[in-house]
Parts: C-alpha cells; sequence; structure tokens
C-alpha cells in the first residue's frame, strides 16, 4: 500500500468517476441554495434539484463527482478524538436513475483496490439486513462471505426523516488492526472501537418512505455516496487518527510553533492542539464563503467555533490574536483546490483578528463574573448552573473556571455543569435532526410541479423590453387555475419573457402583459424555482386564460432607472475596493429604480475623506463614457481572469461577466447599462455600519442623483435666507451661532447656579443689622457675567424676610464686579447705594455710581476685593 497525500487521493478520486462517465462539478458553497438547511454538512446537498429530477443532468453524463467541503457541529464535544471534525472533506459520486448497485459496487471496489492499493483482505463490507442483491454483488466481485456484514436498519438504511427518498447502504470499512480494536472476540464492522475504520458508504435511494410506513418505489433509482477523504487519507498514510493526517498534522504543527508545546507528551494538550486545527479550517472556510461571526443561525456557529479555538488556545498558554498563522497555513495548504480562500485571504485574516480582539474582552468579562460569583459564594462550591452560564453566555472555558475556583479552594460542581450540557446538546441534536429531515424534504410546492411540467422560462430581457409569449401557468390563492378576469390577481407564467426575476438584489421588473381582448398590470416579477418566471399580475380588463397568446411588455423607464443603479452598483464596490482595500466584499445589496444599497465588508466607519474619494473614484469612471463589456463564460475561465466573485454568492459551471472597462469586472446575471455616461452621476446619501464587521452605503444616481442635490440645494437656499447671509457662508455663519449659542448656555448655566437655592440661602444667611436696623448682605460672589448680578439680587430682594440691602462684589474673568442695591425701606432707614459704590470702588480701582437703590462699578485689580468688602462692612454695620 503506497503512501498517498490528501491532495493526490482528492485528484484520483475525481479522476477516476470522471473517466467513468461522471461530471467533474465544483464543490457548492457551505451556505447551501436551501433555506431549510443551516450548513452544507454532505455532498448530496447541492445535488437535491436533481434527485427530485426539478433539474436534469447534461445527457452527455451519467452522474456527477465531487469533493465537497461540510461543516457538521452536532457532535462538537467529540471533536478533538481521533474521527470526529467539524470541517470534512466528503468526496462523491451520484447517479440521478443512470447507474445503480452493480456498477456502484464494482467502482468502489476498483477504486479501493486498484487505485488506491488497499489489500482486499483488509476490506469488509456491511449492507442492510435483508439486501441480498447487494451481497451477491460483493460476493461476484471476489469479496469473501466471512467480510460481508448483515447490519439493521439503524446502521444500513438511510433515512432523511419519517417519510421521503431513502433506501439501503453499503459501507465500506478497513481493518486498521487488532492493536487499535478493543480485544473483544465479537470485534467486527459496527463495533465501538476503532479497528474497523469505516471510510465510504454507498447510499441505494430507491424508495420513497410513506407516512404508514410502507416504502413505495421512486421513479429512478439512484446513487449516493460519500467517502471521508480525511478517513481515507488516514488509512493511506498509515496513521489511525485523522489528525496525524498531511493536512491536519501541518495545522497541529502551526499549534506547537505557537504554543512551545509539543505534540504527543500530553492528553489534555493534544486536544486542544486539535481542536484549533480543525477549528481554524472550519472558519476559515465560512467566512470565504461569506458567512460573518454573528448571535444567529450561521453566524453563531461561526462565533462559536472561533471562541473555542481561542478558549483551547488560552488552556496552552497561546495569548493574543493566533489564529491567522493558521489561516496562512490552510491557504498554502489548499488554495489551489478552493480558491475562494485565497481570494478572500485578506478579509479572512480581517474578521478573525477583529473577533479575536472582541473576544479577549469577553474573556476578561467572564473572569469578573466568576469572581464576583466567587465573592458571593457560600460554601465550598460553585455550582453547575453558574459555570455553565460562564461556559454558555460569557464563553469561558469551564476548565479556566476550574483552575480559577482550586486557587480559592472552591470546587465546581460538574455534575451540574454537564447536566445544563446535556440538555443544550439535546437542543442542538433537536436542530440538527430538523436540518437533517429537511435535507432531503421536497421544496417549492407548486412552483416546483409547475416547473416539472411546463419546463424553465426562457429569459430575453437582456436585449428586449417587448416580446410575444404564451401563457403556459396561472397560479391564483395558491392553487393552479385556469384563467385570471378583469379585477382578479395571481401568478402568470410565460414561456418566454422580458421581465427581470427579482434576483440578486435586483427587484423584479414592472410592466403589462396585453393579449386580443384582455390586459393585465405586472406588478412584480420574482423566480421562486430556479428558471420559473412568475408575473404577478393583477387584470385590468378581459380575461387573461392558459394558453393565451400576450405581449409582455417592461416599464421601459423604470428598467433604465434600474440597470443604471445596477452598474453603479459594482462601479462603487470597485471604487470602495480601490479606496479602502481588496478586504471589501460586497454582502447584500438592493438595487431598485429609486435608490440602491449595498452591504459591504469593513472593520471600521469610513471617514468623510474617503468617501469622498471613493465617490470622486466612482464618478471619474462613469463620466469616462465606459462600454460596458457582457459576456458569458467558465467559472474556472472567469477566475482565473480576476473577475470578482460577490461574497456568498452561488455560481454554475457557466457564469455571465459584466465589465466596466479594466476598472470594474464581476460576475452578474442582472440588467446593465451599455456605457457608464447612462448612469450620469453616482451621489453617496448615507454610509452606516449594521453588524460586527459590516457597513451599509445607499446612493442614488441619474435622476435620483438630481433629485437629492436639488432637494439638498433647496435645503441650503432656505437656510440661508433664514440666516440672512451668501449660499455658501451657511456653514461658517452656523458655526458662528453654535458657537454663540454654546456661550450663552454656559453663562445660562452659571447664571442659574448663581442664584440657585443653595446659593440663595448662603447669601440670606451672612444678612448682618445695618446701622439703620435693616439687613445688609456684604459678600463674594460667582458670576458667568456682569448682568448676572442684578438677577442675582432680584432674587435675594424676594426671599429676603426684612426688606434690606446688598453689596456683592464678583471676580469676573480678571475683573472685578461692584453691585449696591437696596430696597425703597433699607433707603429711607439711611442706605445709600451711590455712596457705597464711591467709597469702595478705589479699593479695585475701579469707578461707577448710581441711584440710592442700585449702583455698580467695574475695576481692574481684583486684588482689592477683600479690601472693597471691610470698606464697605465698616461704612454700613
Amino acid at each position: 500500500m503506497k503512501y498517498m497525500t490528501t491532495a493526490e487521493i482528492r485528484e484520483k478520486y475525481l479522476a477516476f468517476f470522471e473517466g467513468k462517465g461522471c461530471k467533474r462539478m465544483p464543490s457548492s458553497s457551505l451556505i447551501p441554495d436551501d433555506p431549510s438547511l443551516l450548513l452544507t454538512s454532505a455532498g448530496m446537498v447541492q445535488f437535491k434539484p436533481y434527485f427530485l429530477h426539478q433539474k436534469e443532468l447534461d445527457p452527455a453524463y451519467i452522474g456527477t463527482t465531487t469533493a465537497q467541503k461540510c461543516v457538521r457541529t452536532n457532535d462538537i464535544d467529540n471533536i478533538g478524538d481521533a474521527r470526529h471534525l467539524s470541517f470534512f472533506e466528503m468526496m462523491g459520486n451520484f447517479s440521478f436513475g443512470k447507474y445503480f448497485k452493480n456498477e456502484m459496487c464494482a467502482w468502489a471496489f476498483e477504486f479501493s483496490t486498484e487505485v488506491l492499493g488497499l489489500p482486499a483482505e483488509k476490506l469488509y463490507f456491511t449492507v442492510f439486513e435483508d439486501d441480498d442483491e447487494t451481497i451477491e454483488i460483493w460476493k461476484s466481485l471476489g469479496v469473501p462471505e466471512d467480510h460481508i456484514s448483515r447490519l439493521g436498519e439503524d446502521d444500513n438504511f438511510w433515512r432523511a426523516g419519517p417519510t421521503g427518498p431513502c433506501g439501503p447502504c453499503s459501507e465500506i470499512y478497513f481493518d486498521q488492526g487488532p492493536e487499535v480494536g478493543c480485544g473483544s472476540p465479537d470485534c467486527k464492522p459496527g463495533c465501538d472501537c476503532d479497528r474497523y475504520l469505516e471510510f465510504w458508504n454507498c447510499v441505494f435511494t430507491q424508495f420513497d418512505g410513506q407516512e404508514d410506513g410502507t416504502l413505495a418505489p421512486l421513479l429512478t433509482k439512484n446513487i449516493d455516496t460519500g467517502m471521508g477523504l480525511e478517513r481515507i487519507a488516514a488509512i493511506m498514510q498509515g496513521v489511525t487518527n485523522n489528525y496525524d493526517t498531511d493536512v491536519l498534522r501541518s495545522l497541529v504543527g502551526v499549534g506547537e510553533r505557537l504554543s512551545g508545546k509539543t505534540y504527543k507528551q500530553d492528553a489534555e494538550v493534544d486536544k486542544s492542539l486539535r481542536i484549533i486545527a480543525d477549528h481554524s479550517r472550519s472558519v476559515t472556510f465560512m467566512i470565504a464563503d461569506g458567512i460573518l461571526p454573528s448571535n444567529e443561525g450561521r453566524g453563531y456557529v461561526l462565533r462559536r467555533l472561533l471562541r473555542r479555538a481561542i478558549q483551547k488556545a488560552h488552556m496552552i498558554g497561546i495569548e493574543g490574536p493566533f489564529l491567522n498563522d493558521y489561516v496562512d497555513e490552510i491557504v498554502e495548504l489548499m488554495g489551489s483546490v478552493y480558491p475562494e480562500v485565497v481570494e478572500n485571504r485578506e478579509l479572512i485574516r480581517r474578521v478573525i483578528l477583529s473577533e479575536e480582539e472582541r473576544f479577549g474582552a469577553t474573556l476578561r468579562q467572564g473572569q469578573v463574573f466568576l469572581a464576583e460569583a466567587l465573592d458571593k459564594l457560600e460554601g465550598d462550591t460553585l455550582s453547575g448552573e453558574e459555570a455553565f452560564t460562564l461556559h454558555d453566555t460569557y464563553g469561558f472555558p469551564v476548565e479556566v473556571t476550574e483552575e480559577m475556583c482550586a486557587d480559592r479552594n472552591v470546587k465546581v460542581d460538574m455534575e451540574g455543569f454537564e447536566r445544563c450540557m446535556d440538555e443544550q446538546r439535546e437542543r442542538a441534536r433537536a436542530a440538527n435532526t430538523k436540518d437533517a429531515e429537511a435535507a432531503w424534504s421536497t421544496y417549492g410546492g407548486i412552483h416546483a410541479d409547475v416547473l416539472k411540467e411546463v419546463g424553465a422560462t426562457e429569459f430575453v430581457g437582456y436585449s428586449e423590453l417587448e416580446c410575444a409569449a404564451k401563457v403556459v401557468a396561472i397560479i391564483a390563492n395558491g392553487e393552479r387555475a385556469d384563467k385570471l378576469s378583469a379585477g382578479e390577481e395571481g401568478e402568470i407564467v410565460l414561456d418566454t419573457t422580458t421581465f427581470y426575476a427579482e434576483m440578486g438584489g435586483e427587484v423584479g421588473d414592472t410592466g403589462t402583459l396585453r393579449s386580443a381582448g384582455a390586459e393585465a398590470d405586472v406588478l412584480d416579477t420574482k423566480a421562486p424555482e430556479k428558471g420559473l418566471v412568475c408575473h404577478k399580475a393583477k387584470v385590468v380588463s378581459g380575461t387573461i386564460a392558459v394558453g393565451d397568446e400576450v405581449t409582455a411588455a417592461v416599464d421601459g423607464a423604470r428598467r433604465a432607472r434600474i440597470t443604471r443603479n445596477h452598474t453603479a452598483t459594482h462601479i462603487l464596490h470597485a471604487a470602495l475596493r480601490r479606496v479602502l482595500g481588496d478586504h471589501v466584499k460586497q454582502a447584500g445589496s438592493y438595487v431598485g429604480p429609486d435608490r440602491l444599497r449595498f452591504d459591504f465588508t469593513h472593520f471600521e466607519a469610513t471617514t468623510p475623506e474617503q468617501l469622498a474619494e471613493v465617490e470622486r473614484v466612482a464618478n471619474e469612471e462613469i463620466m469616462s463614457a465606459v462600454s460596458t463589456n457582457i459576456y458569458e463564460t467558465s467559472l474556472d475561465a472567469a477566475r482565473e481572469s480576476g473577475v470578482t466573485a460577490l461574497f456568498g454568492e452561488k455560481y454554475g459551471d457557466v457564469v455571465r461577466v459584466v465589465e466596466c472597462g479594466e476598472f470594474s469586472r464581476e460576475l452578474c446575471g442582472g440588467c446593465h447599462v451599455a456605457n457608464t455616461a447612462e448612469i450620469g452621476l453616482v451621489k453617496i446619501t448615507s454610509e452606516t455600519g449594521v453588524g460586527a464587521n459590516l457597513r451599509r452605503i445607499e446612493a442614488v444616481t441619474s435622476f435620483g442623483a438630481l433629485e437629492y442635490v436639488n432637494k439638498v440645494e433647496a435645503e441650503l437656499k432656505e437656510t440661508a435666507a433664514e440666516l440672512r447671509v451668501p449660499l455658501f457662508d451657511v456653514s461658517e455663519r452656523t458655526a458662528a451661532n453654535m458657537k454663540a449659542l454654546k456661550e450663552f448656555q454656559k453663562t445660562r448655566k452659571a447664571a442659574k447656579t448663581a442664584i440657585s437655592d443653595d446659593g440663595v440661602n448662603m447669601l440670606l444667611s451672612a444678612a448682618k443689622q445695618a446701622q439703620g436696623g435693616y439687613p445688609v448682605i456684604i459678600s463674594r460672589v460667582k458670576i458667568a457675567q456682569p448682568g448676572a448680578m442684578r438677577n442675582m439680587w432680584d432674587v435675594v430682594r424676594a426671599r429676603m424676610e426684612t426688606p434690606g440691602a446688598v453689596v456683592l462684589i464678583a471676580d469676573n474673568e480678571g475683573k472685578a464686579t461692584l453691585l449696591a442695591a437696596g430696597t425703597d425701606e433699607a433707603v429711607a432707614a439711611g442706605f445709600n447705594a451711590g455712596a457705597v459704590i464711591k467709597e469702595i470702588a478705589p479699593c479695585v480701582k475701579g469707578g461707577g455710581g448710581g441711584k440710592p437703590t442700585m449702583a455698580q462699578a467695574g475695576g481692574k485689580d481684583v486684588s482689592g476685593i477683600d479690601a472693597a468688602l471691610e470698606s464697605a462692612r465698616k461704612m454700613l454695620l
């Protein structure tokens, strides 16, 4: 048995089945084209429409073959042992009625023994308990009868759920030798030990499970097989652990270098090194396929894997950001097979770094929570519920919890913790079971039936806005209908259409359908099944029936606005990449007649200067009047030429390229202008954050941009008129007014403080009896401006129980302000404000005067304030 690298095995498998007549197809995205599934966890997912005969394979091929990247986390707690992985590659070959058991078994045996060179005596086979046919096939290939075992439904009958496609399966095992087994004399394939390693499963999908438990034959007998690449690599490389194979062992080596630890010297360290190696592949490929960290769905799975890797790194002494070392190694090891990790390398690195920094803060928060829990603890045991909260809410490793508790002589209720973990696992299993059942469920309902019956709609709308068509189906109120009459709404399906169905962010077209005696307004256009275009329409006159000949006419003016906005989206995308960096990827969009919006990956708010530069670069391209070039090519050729693929988008073998000169080149199925000059102008109206590492831009073009600029100008003119300044002095005058307003608010606040209850009470408590028998207050005060002194006197006068007088002096920004004031009663008793000011003002090198009831003065020397107050006391008391 010759040593083979993972890359060699992968290529030999694909080439082998390609040679048998199967079409080699690329791995599908980890984001399945099926809303019922969270992640792609099996090779068959992308072929679901073929198995259900909603899509037909090119007759030149008898089946397909793939190397499918998969992520599965329902057994996450087992990851790190010899076999379990969250990311794995599944080698598959699939037939949709062209070949079945005889061919599949023969090819599996041929590939195993002749291509891989596995010793036939080391191979063991299991079949479903009553599948005599498959047993005879294996025997006819030379397999000894004692190497074939019958297993029950739990092991060798494949079902996605209680109903739907299903069938018996046959698994191939490799005997790794008694030294890795359980030692039992009854040990055989299916045993839980590691002696017999299952590496290939051939599923014979031939039945349709009914609700009553019966098995009805399917329309065609299908093949769905999977060979675990990591498992067969372990066999071919003579190791009994997936993590000792070439790719994963290289990633374990990264951990050794970062931690300073040596693999296979400490069991706990080894497990952490294996988990980090595994999780690093998952997060790298998930981000490359358009998944970003979040608190729900796929984003939550990604974040959990990221945090679990960070936790394990923490346990073995790896501090600070480290995962990008793994990313670089993964790109080196797997980039030639999966170009998306190369294309999105910078994005992957930035997202991971951001999450590592974010989770570092989370870990610190968890430490604070634990410290508080320990401070409040009564007794010597931390509850399992609190340990689980730390683990689940804060992502705090339970091992770290145990260590911190041990430092304070506290134990952790691990039984309670495991009970909480078991409950969580049950919830996860339930969710994964639901996903698995959904994997084979028939989706699309009535639309899938229509597509199967009438076939795909021919779209001619790239070059024409009006065409002749035939009504081939009508759906109303969720059911098939023969016709729609005036006033009724429904979905009209045509054999040919110029209407673009909502897709890739571009909204669906509107317009009219006209026959000889009827007319309908098309309100929207969608494609509920790939290839099936449904025109949501309301009949305004006459009756439209299945079989009618109609003229399909798109609203041309609306379509023109949409195409301008769509091409502008491509140009803005390219401009953002030039200004902000190649890590920018489009992550969602809306292209309508009124505006455009798209989300893009970036890690901080853009500055006004950056946005202005993006807008300038985009408009420079628009005004260069560059003709767009739109053509179809193979996906591989497009990638090789550097065409930008949209983040998270799924593509077939043949793709449509939209080029705006050398500036922008993207894969896109939407509608576009013939020349960038048709866009006129693009104007960015807003830029905001919509999630971690995700930003959103909104913009308008052509008439929308003109309307926006006119509205801004109108607002500016109105403001200029209110401020009574020239148009371009508005910002300067507004700034000056804002400064004056802030000063006023500051002064008002100081004045309010000065005449607050506390301030007034303090002054009133300082009152003394003057020589004339009236109360007088002589005091230093704080004011914001001279005018505030009079306000202060007004408040004090109103609060005095007996009418009296005041002499107040303040240091107002280095100048002395003096006020003497008295009531009529105080003046009648001998008080004279003017005389007081004349007497005390020279102490502060100032002067002033006034009436007997009120007089003011200012002075240059604030150092004389105390002398002035003393002079007033001598004069009045």
